[in-house]
């Protein structure tokens, strides 16, 4: 079942942007008076699961078996159908290639462009709607993983600085080292201010290790639910458990294992109340767990009305794709490694929640809009950035390149983008080897 409904929200989420982006070029197209022969979500290549064309209309639609995306086939323009046949001809009023250069360029920019602001439509709902949430980086410690440990963090540190750079969400802390490529964090430990110096060389794996820097929990009772074996036990909100069966923690995620070994059993916890420590008889599930759920510390939420909400919604977006350009450069930078990072749909799929949440799909909805509109931006001539640096340099030189040029390129482009789906998907079979 969970794994039916993470591809259900794939599928939807990856339908929906291609539709955003596509319908950009088609708006763009008949705003000038350019023929669309074809719109379709996902590829036909050869043949198609749904196609009508209604009556009067020059454009055929359409739903393809394929579904690595979409396309809107303009008349006179050299794409991904690579169909030149109608080049041979001389240009016709309503083509491509017959328009001016700058509304050639607004054509290809549309995608991209109804990305970004589809983006900016789903954070201003989300934010009017929901607020905007978040776990403060400001006195919240981490709980390390392996990697972080053999990078030099320890349970209990707070990170102060990537070296000039003062992070504000934890949940961004892991993004925010790599994405600075920093050199040296500060951090706050047992009272003491420590650098750590960073290998450079390690920023791949950084990449390819998630969870490195846990919110570190203490074990803070918050409540203790009426199903709970504990229920009865004499719990408060407060409590601050500090051992289990003698054994001393300091964070919640200590007494995961110590629990593990007293299944199904009864033990005692210290229990720090006030200024008073008490010993509690607590019983431990099958599971090995005490059935209490803990205070998380840090969470802020900010309120947003509908105006407020739309300045906060264009910032997020500006943001995130700031954010997601710099994540591109480390991956066109081979000594990051980072490259090993990129997925495909399996690594999407892994991103979605098990279980339907409207919040958490739209957030990760708007983050691919983004995601699927800077992609697109890279200057290889299968995707719009190539065409886009086409007409760019017609505009500034005056000349415009060959149609057999235009072919050429985009045959290299799709050769180009085959071996970024074979690496893709090649990290994923990796992963879900490993």
């Amino acid at each position: 079942m969970v794994v039916l409904i993470k591809i259900l929200q794939v599928v939807l989420a990856l339908s929906v942007l291609i539709l955003v982006h596509e319908l950009g070029h088609f708006l763009f197209a008949k705003l000038f008076k350019i023929r669309v022969e074809k719109f379709y979500l996902f590829f036909d290549a050869g043949f198609a699961l749904l196609r009508f064309k209604p009556k009067n209309s020059e454009t055929e639609y359409g739903i393809g078996w394929l579904p690595l995306g979409g396309y809107c086939k303009i008349s006179g323009m050299i794409d991904e159908s690579m169909d030149t046949e109608a080049l041979k001809s001389e240009p016709k009023p309503w083509e491509f290639r017959s328009k001016p250069a700058w509304q050639r360029l607004l054509v290809m920019f549309g995608g991209v462009l109804f990305n970004f602001i589809f983006a900016i439509l789903i954070y201003i709902g989300i934010m009017a709607g929901w607020g905007e949430t978040y776990i403060s980086n400001e006195d919240n410690s981490i709980y390390v993983n392996e990697l972080a440990y053999e990078m030099g963090f320890r349970n209990g540190d707070r990170i102060l600085k990537f070296d000039d750079y003062t992070p504000e969400r934890f949940e961004m802390l892991q993004a925010d080292m790599a994405r600075q490529t920093a050199k040296r964090a500060t951090v706050l430990r047992d009272g003491d201010t420590v650098n750590i110096y960073i290998d450079q060389g390690m920023i791949g794996e950084v990449l390819n290790s998630p969870g490195m820097f846990d919110l570190a929990i203490p074990f803070v009772v918050d409540t203790v639910p009426a199903s709970s074996l504990n229920h009865a036990s004499g719990l408060l909100k407060g409590d601050r458990i500090t051992a289990i069966a003698g054994q001393p923690i300091e964070f919640l995620q200590d007494s995961r294992a110590l629990l593990a070994g007293y299944e199904g059993q009864g033990i005692d916890i210290t229990v720090l109340r006030d200024n008073d420590t008490l010993n509690v008889p607590v019983q431990v599930d099958t599971a090995g767990r005490l059935g209490i759920y803990a205070a998380v510390p840090g969470i802020k939420t900010k309120e947003y009305t509908i105006v407020s909400a739309i300045p906060a919604g264009i910032k997020h977006t500006f943001n995130s794709i700031g954010g997601y350009l710099q994540d591109l450069k480390l991956v066109f930078t081979p000594s990051t490694e980072a490259y090993k990072s990129v997925g495909s749909f399996i690594a999407m799929g892994q991103i979605f929640p098990s279980a339907w949440n409207w919040y958490s799909f739209l957030n990760i909805l708007a983050l691919l809009s983004i995601m699927l509109g800077v992609m697109n931006l890279i200057p290889i001539p299968a995707l719009d950035g190539g065409h886009i640096l086409f007409t760019l340099y017609e505009m500034i030189t005056g000349k415009k390149p060959s149609d057999k040029f235009l072919a050429a390129a985009q045959v290299a482009g799709m050769v180009l983008l085959l071996g970024l789906m074979i690496l893709a998907f090649g990290n994923d079979i990796g992963r879900l080897l490993k």
